[in-house]
């Protein structure tokens, strides 16, 4: 069987893309960027495609030609991209397969996609849903509920990095939202079958876990995994909690979003019962899945660190935005003595001002906006080592300054190169 897997690349495309494999089908999988994965997974093929782009059959064709099964685990929680991907996509390539006689399409699609769930990103979930339905192919739908496994994803990434807080563990309102957690390996299982054919054709599943457990039981439990010991809860007001996923949705890719608050208060249970019904198997308990596979140290360092990735970048932000306010107000007797050092015009001096100021500001705005937060430390470590060798060479004597204003850079260096590495989710 030839499947196209959209969205190959993220956490649950990947575990849908191995147990495909290991199953022998052949995948073709789409990605925004292909990086490592051909690498990674000899077995398959991947190509480049911008979802939010793919708006026209015409995008899909060549893609869908030769296909027998689609699976559309493409997803965004947040952004100006959602309609696209969810609704206008879809039913581009909807149109294209039902031209190429597609056997089958299964759409992993969220477990709030209902009519009384205000938010964005479940409503274009729902019309997404209804655009497949809307075809004359054969379609399964899943709704997963909370999706859990040995990495993290999305909901389970913010609960390791709760359950990992030093001391206590603050908790939304009194904690008593509930979920029917489900392994990813399980859901992946169930995406196959369902690509398989072993499922009745057009009908929605709610892939659930076989126990339903309160946000406060799932955060004892991690932190129990993880080794960090008793559980002491700190209760987080709701209205302060809005205010927080506010401030998320300001920074754009921040721990805490109102979509993502609003998806916690709007359910997440399943029927556990009907979905082993529908799929003939029982998915594994969360207690299971921890047992056997016991936290490691990695584990521990990324809930250690999940919230430290998003405060490096407030600190560094800051840390912008002043360099360029103090630099452009108050920088007149530090520019004029660089100047003097290096035997330039004191003409230079407010031009210079100006400039490493809009330098400053632009970084401020690349760390703020950029989705890549290796790409704009990169940047970051290119002006931080610009700046220290331009002005070390210019003012040796700032070296042995014993305020430090050369060596600071060095500690600043070393926090840029730390936010690089974790502050990218994937």
């Amino acid at each position: 069987m030839r499947v196209l897997l959209l969205g190959a690349g993220g956490f649950i495309g990947r575990h849908i893309l191995v147990d495909l494999l290991a199953a022998g089908h052949d995948v073709i999988g789409t990605v925004r960027s292909i990086g490592s994965l051909a690498e990674a997974f000899p077995e398959a093929s991947f190509v480049r495609i911008d979802l939010a782009r793919a708006l026209q059959p015409s995008d899909w064709s060549s893609h869908v030609a030769s296909v027998d099964v689609i699976v559309n685990a493409a997803g965004l929680l947040r952004g100006p991209e959602m309609d696209a991907v969810h609704v206008a996509m879809p039913q581009a390539l909807h149109e294209a397969a039902e031209q190429a006689r597609v056997k089958r399409i299964v759409l992993i699609s969220a477990i709030s996609a209902r009519a009384d769930v205000p938010t964005d990103y479940a409503q274009s979930k729902l019309a997404g849903e209804d655009a497949l339905r809307a075809t004359t192919l054969d379609w399964t739908i899943l709704r997963p509920s909370l999706i859990y496994g040995d990495g993290s994803y999305g909901g389970t990434s913010l609960m390791r990095g709760m359950a990992g807080l030093p001391l206590v563990t603050p908790i939304p309102g009194d904690g008593s939202f509930a979920f029917t957690p489900l392994h990813v390996r399980d859901l992946a299982r169930a995406v196959r079958l369902a690509s398989e054919g072993h499922v009745p054709p057009r009908q929605i599943i709610e892939p659930a876990g076989p126990e339903t457990l309160t946000l406060r039981q799932l955060l004892t439990r991690y932190r129990v995994w993880l080794g960090f010991g008793m559980t002491r809860f700190l209760p987080v007001p709701m209205p302060v909690m809005r205010l927080l996923g506010r401030m998320g949705d300001w920074l754009g890719d921040g721990p805490i979003s109102t979509n993502s608050l609003a998806q916690m208060i709007a359910g997440n249970t399943g029927n556990s019962e009907a979905f082993v019904e529908a799929i003939g198997f029982t998915p594994r308990s969360l207690d299971t899945a921890l047992r056997n596979r016991p936290a490691q140290v990695q584990d521990r360092w990324h809930a250690r660190l999940f919230f430290l990735a998003p405060a490096l970048q407030a600190i560094l932000l800051v840390m912008w935005l002043a360099s360029a306010w103090l630099g452009l107000f108050h920088g007149a007797t530090q520019t004029g003595q660089l100047l003097e050092a290096v035997g330039l015009p004191a003409s230079w001096s407010k031009p210079l001002q100006l400039g490493s100021s809009l330098l400053d500001v632009g970084v401020a705005a690349q760390l703020l906006f950029d989705r890549s937060a290796a790409r704009a430390a990169a940047t970051q470590l290119l002006v931080v080592v610009g700046y220290t060798l331009v002005i070390g060479l210019a003012l040796p004597e700032l070296w042995l300054d014993p305020l430090g204003p050369l060596l600071k850079n060095l500690p600043i260096l070393a926090v840029i190169a730390i936010y690089g590495v974790i502050g990218d989710k994937r």
